[in-house]
């Protein structure tokens, strides 16, 4: 089991970027922006999951963790609204140009609420080194909806491909089943 300290992306990147598993999940950037080597977006949704690559996707933007995690601040995360007029595209120029978000404000002349903290919190997340899990569980998927759909409260139609996601994956056969 693990229980995160604080961020539940911020644990999953953590895991995965010490080995521990080989993805991140998440619904949005978050697991990107906390370093996850390798993040599947939108496993939960009606769509179709992405695949984002850490390495790669800073080396294709040419910045730097710190400028990626500034430009996501301008534009907005869960922890704060970004700045009106700043989309992704001009977000990663800024920054580019400027060196960091700070060179930002000052150029535009606008300010982000505890950006200084929204960065750290990215960078330097709490997160535990106590946790453990078993890769040979047989979930309970009825359970697993039971807890997600009742406890919490979440729609069924918002989460119902993730499940039959994960029952399809519990009955798939590999090769040794036809040799």
């Amino acid at each position: 089991m693990v229980q995160a300290p604080a961020e539940g992306e911020a644990q999953a990147a953590h895991m995965a970027r010490a080995g521990d598993v080989d993805y991140a999940g998440t619904e949005d950037y978050d697991a990107l922006l906390f370093g996850a080597p390798l993040t599947l977006r939108q496993l939960t949704s009606k769509g179709d999951p992405e695949l984002m690559d850490f390495e790669a996707t800073l080396e294709r933007h040419d910045l730097t963790w710190e400028q990626l995690v500034d430009a996501a601040i301008l534009v907005g995360t869960d922890f704060n609204e970004g700045i009106s007029g700043i989309g992704p595209k001009t977000a990663v120029k800024a920054v580019r140009e400027r060196g960091d978000i700070w060179g930002v404000f000052e150029a535009r002349d606008v300010y982000v609420e505890h950006a200084d903290r929204i960065r750290d919190l990215f960078l330097e997340p709490a997160v535990t080194e106590d946790f453990s899990f078993d890769t040979d569980l047989d979930p309970d998927v009825a359970a697993a909806r039971r807890l997600v759909c009742e406890d919490w409260e979440v729609d069924e139609a918002e989460v119902e491909r993730g499940f039959e996601r994960i029952e399809e994956s519990l009955v798939q056969t590999g090769l040794d089943d036809w040799t």
